[in-house]
Formats: structure tokens, C-alpha cells, sequence
């Protein structure tokens, strides 16, 4: 009866459920009066009495699970026990057999002796080689080594997260639902998901090395918990949410599969990822759990304390109670629940109060440049590395993207393994178009490959000047060049090195080349080079420096020195391909009309000695002479102010150009000569190779090539030449074609002289056909060695150091006069800054030895002896041990009778403060410029009368006005010795000179020092870094302007023995001598004096020119030059190729580049004799004020002067065409009168010292300007 009363209340109570179908559960009473809530869902009802089954999908799993421990337990124990107890003794005998089996098969060479029981044991062997290759089948497999494994792994990673989406689908369904198999979409794909996870499992447990372990992990627990109930649900056609969030643990792999991706490379990366993915996974898990538990209710309880939560505020109750918020809006009700976040809070906590703080430190300390390079289609880029800092990026970024350029349309990547500060930062920003950074290191394969050097145009390494070990500095350059060229070899590379005998260490680098553009910029080696070319030229050095740095023009209004100096620093060096129509005129000639016509100033040409365009096929000759034609496509080198003005060399065409007198309108024309020069590269490159082919029918041309070329040759006679391995010298030239000269007007135009046994294509400086005087000067035959191998530099056997010793009373008896005094700090700890480089390009051969100027070293003994060994075989070298700032050792030198000072220090980069680096030059200078001296006006006049002490004698033609003023001149205050101080800190410049008014943060090349010649710093050679990079040929004639003539070949020479080594004179090596020098040319006497008062520099320059091959592109002019009241100041400043109508003063200076003079030998007799006769006179000299009173009432009479120059001009014009293309008719030698010139007037012009000798007449004559 009871049994029925409880029946027939659960059947009333499924009748109101059918009645009410949106109830979610109802109460069912039982016998006994107590409630039973079974939930139930009307879309898909699970039965009629409402049963749950969710125990049977928990059974499965927990039977596969305990089940299969069971077994694999079971199993270890009966085999350990068979191994033990029955197996063990046969076992070893088994062992034993196979070892004596195999010792008898190698003994006796016979592998078919056998045992039966060996046959026995076979099989055995067999079998278990079979296990194992599976085996190691299914590990291969799983572990990724194979493509197959990797799509293995990363397929089951994937399928893992789309079951993972399932869940998060089915989790908006209550627990427990009743589906159809083949009705649910959903339940099929997770069926298939998860027959896919079985065959993996499958095959991880046949690789796995141990059963039990591998039964326990992570990833099979996650499939016991998973696999079995979709088996389950489609038996029951019924689903449970179950368990199935344990899929989420499969994120902890996430790191692992973007290892086997390649994606994942550092180990920040890996780290970053391991600690997001443990702590998601364990996050989502959880939530699952208490998804679970909240919305089933506790089982003991009947479930009636169920909850409803989406899977998605779960995650949310979880993060707030990880992080310790805890809101409350959302909690756990059940007691299986509560008990879970009692445990999960200690864990959950722990892990977000460790896990998210080093998250976000990875996260943070994640480079910010850290990412690579993409590179542009269409735009070059180039790497720039070494030294990055704020001053160095700045001053390259200032040259290099300067707006005198051509149009910049080159990316600059720079890579350094330091993070930018906030400046650096800012200047990158402001450059973001052109500019971009990466950190890293050259040194690491992968961060080149970010950079993508094996796309870049060039690398550039920047060294750090200011470094207190150099050599450390070297090395690491040296490494990085080492790293880029090991990475790619044909990266071209332009590294800046500090100390010249470093670069020997590059040429040790298989892959370096410095034919295809490789490049080492030595900054001690140009820095000494242009104090050396001081030494010869006042002011060299500042010029110089400036034609190689891009600045700006700043115009200034005033009649100030700072006028002409800006307008002259506004030039800069470029190069461009010469028209067609200049060939087959000579070198002089071309420079005229350039000049004259197009406002261009031509220094030097590359010229190309044999076929091909290689680049070691190519030689850069600087002021050749008027026996170099030239040829087509041959490239010149020009003074500018801007890369657009060049052009004009390109552009000129004789037929359309010629009438034209605005330059500014010499433009792209339409004429064939223009055509002609637009043909096809290749074409051109032909042509450019066959130019020195001597057949008109040679193989390398097409037939219409040919026809163009003799069409060309007959219209222009070309005269190829031959050059030596050297840059700027010449051997011979030959005439590949018939000159239209005559050979008498041949011989006097070129001044060529002929032997019998000569070939008359013989050049006029062969060192066979020399004269008697000049054979005797340079008795180098078989015997006697002065110069050195390559016949670059004189020579002398080397000497010991005792024996160039001198005392202060040594040195004063030996009466020094006119000599280079360097003063140098330094001792046995100091950094070596390599002498040698100031040494070499006084002692360069085209000197005559009798023009070398002796040097006297003035500084620590233990010092100089450790730059001994590098200038023991260079002549005329004297070392006074002492101090630069003992009065008494500068006194014994002679200061006041030197030709220059230079004052150097070693020192310089150990001292960390930057305003103090140049303390030690700066107190020399200033210790120089306050010493009062004696008149020394007795001495010359002694030399006039005979009673010279010993060393004051002044044969040598150096005393000549042509080129100097007198070397012996007055000087009784330090303020007029002429100074070159060399400088670390730019802003130190402020304290050379007491009297400028210089602000401290003024730029270097506007302060009155450097503008003077008088300081110099490294920091200005910055600029070849950029200058290299656009035109690799402006570093080969700035080194060959500056080094006295270093070659490529030289230097591998230095590098093996560390010294110039000796040689026998030969007629090549002789030849090397005939190269141009730097000398300066004086207005107030001479040849040009009539062009000295109110005379334009545009008539000097065709005069100098044309009739002694002379090249003039600058003036050292006196700073109060333009004042109209005279001034004692004995300051001069440098301007850069002034324009035609420049006005010249009679106490310019000059700077030209001059021939070498094979005939100053035969001068120096009579020469002598009339130094003596102008010293003579020099007692009756006026005074300095009455000889500037005198220049001034000359200028009254300039506008009479001008009136006639300017009808010589008109009448000039007319005679432009036959200058630039035709020799002149009449020859007579030309005979030049040394006046004499008085000592106060050469007091006037800063005493300045001569040079170079006297000036050879060529046998040409032409019209003068």
C-alpha cells in the first residue's frame, strides 16, 4: 500500500511538470514526506522517471584510469618477480654465450659457428629488436624530429583548443542533456576530436620508457578524464559537461609548439610564454570546476543547492579571488565548491602574486627595438654601427643628410646593443623618414639578419676617439668587420680605426677588399697627414678639413674676415663625368675653361690605365700637367658649393654653350655631343674600355663603336698615359694615335727632352733623361739607397737613438733655423698616437733632400723611445729630452726660428673630465705665445756678411719670394710663432686665443683658431665617414693629398716589417717622385707681384696656370686684410677657391699645387748668391707701417689698372676658343727675377716660411690673363 501512495504521488508530480513545462525542477515526494528536486529540461527530457547518469560517465573514466594502473601494476610485478626468481641465472649464462660467441667470430673470422642455443636464443633477439624499432618509431613521432612528427604534434595542439571551444559552447547547456548522436553536430565533431586524441594516446604510451609515469602525467590524466565519457555519451545518447574543461592544462604546451614552429628563439620569449600559458590553463581549469560543482549542487545533498552560473562568471569569481578582491557579487554556494576555493585561494594566490608581477616585468623589459628591418623596394639602405651616441649619431646624421647633397634616398639603420636614452631617442624621432635604430649587436649572427646586412648598400663602424685605450677600440672594430664579413662577404665596409698600425690587422681578413670599396679610415693618420701638410702650408689643414664637410652657406652682410671665410666654407669636394666636349684638350686647359667658364674649380681627374672598369684599374692623378688628355668618360674632381653647380662638367657642350656667359644656364642641351654622352651604360662602358685599346678595329667594339670612335679620335688626338701603382704619379706616357704637334713644338710644349735610345713617346720627367745636377742630386744608382722601396719617401739607414739625441747646449750651438719643432706629451704608460704619420709627409720624395725640414721631437725621453722604433730610417729627425712647457728646452730649439710648432699630447683620453682633456696643449700654447725673444735681425745680417753660425746656413732656393716670403725673419713675442695645437674637446678651442671673442658653444669651424689654422681637432674627420660612403674616391685624394703619398701597397709593406724598408733607385721608382705637392705662393715680389695690389684672383689663377702648371685654389689672406687703417696683427685665415673677380692684397698667401721641380738643383748656386744680396739689402728695408702706407697709395691707383685690365679682358674673350683648344704658336724660355725683400715686411706676413723652391719656367708661352 505504501509502495503504491509513493508511485502515485511521483506520477501526480510528472503530471504538473507536463502542465508547467517552464519549471525547471519540481519536488518529488516520497514515502516518507521528504522533498526530492530532480532538474529536469523539457527540450530534451532525460527519461521518464528523471534519473541522472552522470556517475557512468564518471565510472568510465575512473575504470580506464584505476583500471589500467591496475594492470600496468600487475604487470611490473610479474616480471620483476620472472626476473628474479626464474629468469636471472639463465639470463647471465644467455649474456655470457653471446660475449664468448662474438669474441670467436672476430678471433677466428668465421661467422656461421653457431650454438643451437645461440639459434635458440635468435628469435629472442629478434622479437625484441622489433619492439624497439616501434618503439623508437612512436618516440620519433611524438617528439617533432621528423615534418610529420611536427604536424603530429601541432595537430593534436590544435585539435585540443577546438575541443576546448566545444566546451566553451556546450557550457551555456545545463550539466546533464539527453542528444541523439547523429542529430548533434557538435557531439560528432567531438567524437572525432577525440578518436584522433586515442590514436595519439595510443602511440604515447607505446614510445613511453616507463608505463607508470607515463600513466601518470598531465596530458594522459586529461585524456582518462576526457576520451571515455564521449564514448559513454554516445552509447547513452546523453551528454555530461563533465570534466571535459581539463582540456584547457593543453595550453601549457602553447611555448612548446611555437619552439617546434621557429617562432620562439630567446629564452625572455619562451619564459614569457610559459608563464602566460601555466597561468590561463590553470585559470580556466579552475573555472570549469567550480562551472561543475555550482550548477550540479552537492550529491549528498540531493543537488539541491545547485546554482545557475555561466562558465564565463566563473572566470570571473576565479580572478577576482585570485587577486585577493573578492566583490561578492558572485560566490560559491555549494560545499564542494567552497571547499575548492579554500584550497585553489592558497595556490591561485601564490601564482598571481608571482606569476603576473614577471609577466609584466618580461613584458617590460622586452626590447623595444627589438624587431627587424623592412627593407623598401626601390631605396638602398646602410647599417651603421660601433660607437652610438648622441654626439657621434649627430654629427653624422648633420653630413650625411645634409641638404647640398644629391637627393638622399638611403635609409640608415643603426644597431647598438644599449637602448638609446632620451636624447638619442629624440633625434631619432626627428629623423623617423631616413633614421631607423635596432638593439642588438653586429657580433650576433641573428641580429645581423634583423638588420638585413646582406641587402645593405654599406656598413659603417663609427670608434670612439675619446677611448682611453685605442688599441682596445681597434679590436673591437676589428671583430665587428671579422663578424659582418664572416656573415657576408661582400658587404662593403668603411670602419673609422685609431691607431695606423691597427689597419694591418684588417688586410689579415680573407674577405677584405679594398678594390671593391672596402674602406679604414685611419683618424691618427689624417689627423698627423693634415697637421704635416700645416707644417708645409699654414692653414692647409683647416681647408682641407673644410672641402670634405658638408656646411651651409651663412651669408654675412658685414665687411668682415668671417665673410670671406663663410663663403668659402660653403665649398665642399664632389665628382662628375667631364663632357665630350672636353676631349683630347689637356688637363691645364680644361681647368681654365672650367674655371673661367662654368665657376668650377678641377683639382684632379681618375684616369684609367688600362681596359675594364675595376676599380684597381683606376688612378686619381692630381694636377697632372699639360701633358694629360683627356678621354671620354673620364671622371673629375671639383671645388663646389653645391652638387647641382657640378653638373655643369657634364652638361657643357661646346656648339650650344660656348657663347653663353651665365653658368647658371648651361643646362642639358639636345646636340649630338649630348647624345652621345646619353648613350646606353653599356655602350659607354665599351667605349670607356676601348679608349685604350691602340687598334681602331679592336674585338671589344661593334662595328658602329668603331666608326664613332675614329670619328672621335680624328676630331680630338687623345694621349692615353700610363700610371704607376701609385695614385698621383706618373711614369710614361704613350700616344696610342699620331699627335697633331709637331715633334719640335712637341718637345718645347711639353718640355720633353729626347735621347737617341729614347722612345719618342717618352714623357719630359723620365728619370733616365734627367739632367747632369739632377743625377748628381739624386745619386740613387746601384750603391746608395735614399729612398725607400717604393720610392714614395726619403730614406736613411736606421739610426740609434743615442745618436739623435741632443742637450740644451747641443741644441743651442747647432742653432736650428727654419725646422718643425713638435712638442709632445706623453710617458711609459700612455697611449702611442703613431709620430711616424707627422713624420712621412715631410720627408715625401718629391722633395729634394735639401728641402726637408729637420725635426726636432721636444718631450719625454720614455716616451719617444717607444715611437723610435717606427722613425729610426727617416733623416733629419732630433730628439730633446725635456718638457714642452720648459721655457729653457724651447729656447734651446730655437722656437723663434722655427717654421712651424706643433704641440701634441698622448695623454688626452685618461682623463675623464672633458674640459681638462687638453690642459697639457692648451698651457704649451699659451706658454709659447707669452716668451719674449731677442731681435733677430743680427743673425741675418751675420748670414749677409758670412759670419753665419753653423746650421744657419740658407742655400736652399726655400728663401724665394715666389713661393714664400724670407725664412729668416724678425721675431721678438711667442704671439707670432706659427702654432698648430691639437685639440680633443671642441669647446676648448675658447682658450687658445685670449683676444677672439669666440662664444663656448660656437661651432669648431667658426672660431677664429681653426679658421687660422692654428688648432685642429679629430672630431672634424667625422664628416669622411658620409664623404667615403657617397664617393670612396674623395678618401683616395684626401690621403693622398694629406699622407705625402700612402698607398694600399705601402701599408700591406708596413705591415709585415713595421718600417719603410730601403731600396736601390730605380727609373720607376724615381718616377714616383714627379707628383704634385702643396706649397703656398707669395704676391708681395716675384713673377705675380703686379697681380698682388688690387689684381683679381681669377688672372693669378690662368696665369699660375698656364705658365707654370701651378694650380691656385685658396688664400691665406691677414685677418685685418680689409681694414683701411694698417694693423699689427699677424693672424691669417684661410678662403676656400675665391671667385674670378676676387680682389688680392699684396700680402696674400696663396695656396697652389705645384709641379715637381726636377731642375732646383741646378738653381742652387745661384740662388745662394742672391740670398745673400737680399739679405744684404734687407738693412736699408723700410718699416712695416711705411710699406702698408705705400700698399695704400698704390690702391689709388687700382681704378686705372682695372680700366686697362678690363680692356685686356674684352680683347681676351675674343681669344677664349684658341686658348682652350689650341698650343700657342711662339715659345721663349722665361726668365724670372728674385727681388729682394725687406724683414719687417716678412714680419708683417707672419714671417711665414717657404716651402718649395723656385719655380721652373715651362717652355710654352701663352696669352696672358
Amino acid at each position: 500500500m505504501a509502495t503504491w501512495n509513493a508511485s502515485q504521488s511521483i506520477f501526480n508530480s510528472m503530471s504538473n511538470i507536463i502542465e508547467n513545462p517552464h519549471s525547471k525542477s519540481h519536488p518529488v515526494m516520497a514515502s516518507n514526506g521528504e522533498s526530492l528536486f530532480i532538474p529536469v529540461t523539457m527540450e530534451v527530457p532525460c527519461d521518464n522517471q528523471g534519473t541522472r547518469m552522470w556517475w557512468a560517465f564518471l565510472a568510465s573514466s575512473m575504470v580506464t584510469f584505476f583500471g589500467g594502473l591496475f594492470i600496468i601494476l600487475v604487470w611490473r610485478t610479474f616480471k620483476y618477480l620472472w626476473t628474479v626468481c626464474c629468469h636471472c641465472g639463465g639470463k647471465n649464462k644467455d649474456a655470457q654465450k653471446v660475449v664468448n660467441a662474438a669474441s670467436s667470430q672476430v678471433t677466428d673470422g668465421d661467422y656461421k659457428q653457431t650454438d643451437d642455443k645461440e639459434e635458440t636464443a635468435a628469435p629472442g633477439v629478434v622479437e625484441v629488436g622489433w619492439m624497439t624499432s616501434v618503439k623508437d618509431w612512436a618516440g620519433v613521432m611524438i617528439s617533432a624530429q621528423t615534418l610529420t612528427g611536427r604536424v603530429l604534434v601541432v595537430t593534436v595542439f590544435a585539435l585540443s583548443i577546438g575541443a576546448l571551444m566545444i566546451y566553451f559552447i556546450d557550457s551555456s547547456n545545463p550539466i546533464e542533456t539527453c542528444q541523439n548522436f547523429y542529430k548533434d553536430f557538435t557531439l560528432q565533431i567531438d567524437m572525432a576530436f577525440n578518436i584522433f586524441f586515442l590514436l595519439y594516446f595510443g602511440l604515447r604510451f607505446i614510445a613511453a620508457n616507463d608505463k607508470l609515469w607515463f600513466w601518470l602525467e598531465v596530458n594522459s590524466v586529461v585524456d582518462f578524464f576526457t576520451v571515455p565519457p564521449v564514448f559513454v555519451s554516445v552509447y547513452l545518447n546523453r551528454s555530461w559537461l563533465g570534466l571535459r574543461f581539463l582540456r584547457a592544462l593543453r595550453l601549457i604546451q602553447f611555448s612548446e609548439i611555437l619552439q617546434f614552429l621557429n617562432i620562439l628563439k630567446t629564452s625572455n620569449s619562451i619564459k614569457l610564454v610559459n608563464l602566460c600559458s601555466i597561468f590561463i590553463s590553470t585559470w580556466l581549469t579552475a573555472a570549469g570546476f567550480i562551472h561543475l560543482v555550482e550548477n550540479s549542487g552537492d550529491p549528498w545533498r540531493n543537488f539541491e543547492n545547485s546554482q545557475d552560473l555561466s562558465y564565463w562568471e566563473c572566470v570571473y569569481l576565479l580572478m577576482v579571488t585570485m587577486s585577493t578582491v573578492g566583490y561578492g557579487d558572485v560566490y560559491a554556494k555549494t560545499t564542494l565548491g567552497r571547499l575548492f576555493m579554500v584550497f585553489f585561494i592558497l595556490g591561485g594566490l601564490a601564482m598571481f602574486a608571482s606569476y603576473v608581477p614577471e609577466i609584466i616585468e618580461l613584458i617590460g623589459n622586452r626590447k623595444k627595438y627589438g624587431g627587424s628591418y623592412s627593407a623598401v623596394s626601390g631605396r638602398k639602405h646602410i647599417v651603421v654601427c660601433g660607437h652610438i651616441t648622441l654626439e657621434s649619431v649627430s654629427n653624422f646624421l648633420k653630413d650625411f643628410l645634409h641638404k647640398d647633397r644629391d637627393d638622399v634616398n638611403v635609409e640608415i639603420v643603426f644597431l647598438h646593443n644599449i637602448s638609446p636614452n632620451l636624447e638619442l631617442e629624440a633625434l631619432f624621432k626627428r629623423h623617423f623618414t631616413q633614421v631607423e635604430f635596432y638593439q642588438g649587436s653586429v657580433l650576433n649572427p641573428h641580429d645581423l639578419a634583423r638588420v638585413k646586412i646582406e641587402s645593405a648598400d654599406a656598413c659603417l663602424i663609427l670608434a670612439n676617439k675619446y677611448c682611453a685605450d685605442p688599441d682596445a677600440e681597434d679590436a673591437s672594430n676589428i671583430m665587428r668587420v671579422i663578424s659582418i664579413k664572416n656573415y657576408h662577404p661582400k658587404i662593403r665596409i668603411i670602419t673609422q680605426m685609431l691607431q695606423y698600425h691597427n689597419k694591418a690587422h684588417l688586410l689579415n681578413i680573407p674577405s677584405w677588399n679594398w678594390k671593391e670599396g672596402d674602406d679604414a679610415i685611419c683618424l691618427a693618420e689624417l689627423k698627423l697627414g693634415f697637421i704635416a701638410q700645416s707644417c708645409l702650408a699654414q692653414g692647409l689643414s683647416t681647408m682641407l678639413a673644410n672641402l670634405f664637410s658638408m656646411r651651409s652657406f651663412i651669408k654675412i652682410e658685414e665687411d668682415t674676415w668671417q665673410k670671406y671665410y663663410l663663403e668659402g666654407v660653403s665649398n665642399e669636394m664632389y665628382t662628375e663625368y667631364l663632357s665630350s666636349a672636353f676631349v683630347g684638350l689637356s688637363f691645364p686647359a680644361v681647368c681654365e675653361l672650367c674655371f673661367v667658364k662654368l665657376k668650377l674649380l678641377m683639382i684632379a681627374i681618375e684616369f684609367k690605365s688600362e681596359k675594364g672598369e675595376s676599380r684597381s684599374r683606376k688612378r686619381i692623378i692630381i694636377n697632372p700637367g699639360n701633358h694629360v688628355k683627356i678621354k671620354e668618360g673620364t671622371l673629375g674632381f671639383f671645388i663646389a658649393s653645391d652638387a647641382k653647380e657640378v653638373k655643369r662638367a657634364f652638361f657643357y657642350c661646346k656648339a650650344c654653350h660656348d657663347d653663353i656667359t651665365d653658368p647658371k644656364r648651361i643646362k642639358k642641351c639636345a646636340c649630338k655631343r649630348l647624345i652621345y654622352s646619353k648613350m646606353s651604360t653599356r655602350k659607354r662602358l665599351i667605349q670607356a674600355c676601348c679608349m685604350g685599346c691602340s687598334e681602331i678595329d679592336c674585338s671589344c667594339m661593334s662595328g658602329t663603336l668603331r666608326s664613332n670612335m675614329g670619328t672621335l679620335e680624328q676630331a680630338f688626338p687623345i694621349s692615353p698615359v700610363s700610371v704607376n701603382d701609385f695614385s698621383t704619379s706618373l711614369r710614361g706616357f704613350e700616344d696610342e694615335q699620331p699627335s697633331a704637334l709637331s715633334p719640335k713644338k712637341k718637345q718645347r710644349n711639353g718640355g720633353m727632352r729626347q735621347s737617341p735610345n729614347s722612345s719618342p713617346n717618352m714623357m719630359r720627367h723620365d728619370p733616365l733623361l734627367m739632367t747632369g745636377n739632377d743625377q748628381i742630386d739624386n745619386m740613387d744608382s746601384s750603391s746608395v739607397k735614399r729612398y725607400d722601396s717604393t720610392g714614395m719617401f726619403h730614406w736613411c739607414p736606421a739610426k740609434e737613438l743615442d745618436k739623435v739625441l741632443l742637450t740644451r747646449s747641443e741644441a743651442a750651438m747647432t742653432v736650428l733655423s727654419g725646422h718643425v719643432v713638435v712638442c709632445i706629451f706623453g710617458d711609459m704608460t700612455s697611449a702611442l698616437i703613431g709620430v711616424r704619420n707627422l713624420v712621412m709627409p715631410l720627408r715625401a720624395s718629391n722633395f729634394h733632400y735639401h728641402e726637408l725640414k729637420h725635426i726636432v721631437f721636444v718631450g719625454s725621453l720614455d716616451y719617444l723611445k717607444r715611437e723610435w722604433e717606427t722613425l729610426h730610417n727617416f733623416p733629419k729627425v732630433s730628439i730633446l729630452p725635456g718638457t714642452p712647457l720648459s721655457r729653457a728646452d724651447l729656447r734651446a730649439v730655437n722656437i723663434n726660428l722655427c717654421d712651424m710648432c706643433v704641440i701634441l699630447s698622448a695623454n688626452q683620453n685618461n682623463i675623464d673630465d672633458t674640459s681638462l682633456q687638453d690642459k697639457e696643449c692648451i698651457l704649451a700654447s699659451l706658454n709659447i705665445k707669452s716668451m719674449q725673444f731677442d731681435d733677430s735681425i743680427g743673425l741675418l745680417q751675420a748670414n749677409s756678411q758670412g759670419f753665419t753660425p753653423p746650421g744657419m746656413e740658407r742655400s736652399s732656393p726655400d728663401n724665394s719670394p715666389v713661393h714664400g716670403v724670407a725664412r729668416q725673419a724678425s721675431i721678438t713675442t711667442g704671439a707670432n710663432i706659427p702654432i698648430i695645437t691639437e685639440l680633443v674637446n671642441d669647446s676648448n678651442v675658447q682658450f687658445l686665443d685670449q683676444d677672439d671673442d669666440d662664444d663656448p658653444d660656437t661651432e669648431l669651424y667658426l672660431t677664429q683658431p681653426f679658421a687660422c689654422g692654428t688648432a685642429f681637432a679629430v672630431s672634424v674627420l667625422d664628416s669622411l665617414m658620409s664623404a667615403t660612403y657617397f664617393n670612396d674616391n674623395i678618401l683616395t685624394l684626401i690621403r693622398t693629398l694629406v699622407t705625402g703619398g700612402a698607398t694600399p701597397e705601402l701599408e700591406a709593406l708596413i705591415a709585415e716589417e713595421n718600417a719603410l724598408r730601403g731600396g736601390y733607385s730605380t727609373p720607376q721608382t724615381l718616377a714616383n717622385r714627379d707628383r704634385c705637392r702643396v706649397a703656398q705662393l707669395a704676391l708681395y715680389d716675384g713673377p705675380f707681384a703686379d697681380l698682388g695690389d688690387g689684381g683679381c684672383y681669377g688672372d693669378l689663377y690662368c696665369k699660375a696656370l698656364k705658365t707654370y702648371n701651378m694650380l691656385c685654389f685658396g688664400i691665406y689672406r691677414l685677418r685685418d686684410a680689409h681694414l683701411s687703417t694698417p694693423s699689427q696683427c699677424t693672424k691669417r685665415y684661410v678662403i676656400t677657391n675665391p671667385p674670378y673677380e676676387f680682389e688680392l692684397v699684396p700680402t696674400d698667401l696663396i695656396f697652389c699645387l705645384m709641379q715637381f721641380d726636377h731642375n732646383a738643383s741646378q738653381s742652387r748656386a745661384s740662388l745662394s748668391h742672391s740670398s745673400h744680396s737680399s739679405h744684404s739689402s734687407s738693412k736699408k728695408s723700410s718699416s712695416v707701417t711705411s710699406i702698408l702706407h705705400t700698399a695704400s697709395a698704390n690702391r689709388q691707383n687700382r681704378v686705372k689698372a682695372r680700366d686697362s685690365r678690363d680692356k685686356q679682358k674684352t680683347n681676351r674673350m675674343g681669344q677664349e676658343k684658341k686658348w682652350y683648344t689650341d698650343e700657342t704658336e711662339n715659345t721663349y724660355p722665361r726668365n724670372i727675377q728674385i727681388k729682394p725683400m725687406s724683414t719687417h715686411m716678412a714680419n708683417q706676413i707672419n714671417q711665414y716660411k717657404s716651402t718649395s723652391s723656385l719655380i721652373p719656367p715651362i717652355r710654352e708661352v701663352e696669352d696672358e690673363c
